[in-house]
C-alpha cells in the first residue's frame, strides 16, 4: 500500500542522512541511481525527497548508504512536493534557473502554447537530463533536457 506524506520534516531528515552517507562513502549520484536500477534524476530527486522509490529500489539505495529498515520504508512515501520553501531561492545554483524562469518563463509559455495549444507539461510523467558538453569557445556548457508529456486542457 502507498503511504503519503503531509509533512516534509521526516523526508528533509532523511535526505540530509542520505546525503551525509553519500559523501562519508564518497558515492557519486550515478552509483546510487545504479543501485537503485532508475536514472540518476528520478533517483537524486528521490534521495533528496521529491520522489518515492519503490520497495526494490529503495531498498538498494538504503543498503548502499547503509542506512536502516525506516529509511527504506520512508524513501517509498510519496513525499510533500516541493524543494525551495519561502519564496526566491538564495542558492546561487538554484537562483539561476528561477532567473531562467524570470526571463524565459513567459517566452517558454508562448512557444508552448503555439505549438501544443491549451495545456501544460508534465511533471509527472518526466525525463530530466544534465549533460557537461565542450564550449567552441573554450571552457564546459551544461546541457539540460526537460522531457515531459504534454497534456492538453479539457473543457468540461
Amino acid at each position: 500500500m502507498m503511504h503519503a506524506q503531509f509533512d516534509p520534516t521526516a523526508r528533509q531528515a532523511l535526505a540530509n542522512a542520505a546525503v551525509d552517507a553519500k559523501t562519508r562513502k564518497n558515492l557519486s549520484w550515478q552509483r546510487i541511481a545504479d543501485a537503485a536500477g532508475l536514472s540518476v534524476a528520478f533517483t537524486t530527486a528521490a534521495v533528496l525527497g521529491q520522489h518515492a522509490l519503490p520497495e526494490e529500489s529503495a531498498r538498494a539505495v538504503a543498503e548502499l548508504l547503509g542506512l536502516d529498515e525506516d529509511a527504506a520504508m520512508l524513501l517509498q512515501t510519496i513525499p510533500t512536493r516541493g524543494s525551495i520553501p519561502g519564496g526566491i531561492p538564495t542558492d546561487p545554483t538554484v537562483y539561476r534557473f528561477y532567473e531562467m524562469l524570470q526571463v524565459y518563463g513567459t517566452t517558454l509559455k508562448a512557444l508552448v502554447h503555439e505549438e501544443f495549444g491549451d495545456g501544460i507539461i508534465s511533471a509527472i510523467n518526466f525525463k530530466l537530463d544534465v549533460r557537461k558538453v565542450a564550449d567552441p569557445e573554450g571552457g564546459e556548457r551544461a546541457v539540460i533536457t526537460l522531457d515531459g508529456k504534454y497534456l492538453p486542457t479539457k473543457p468540461f
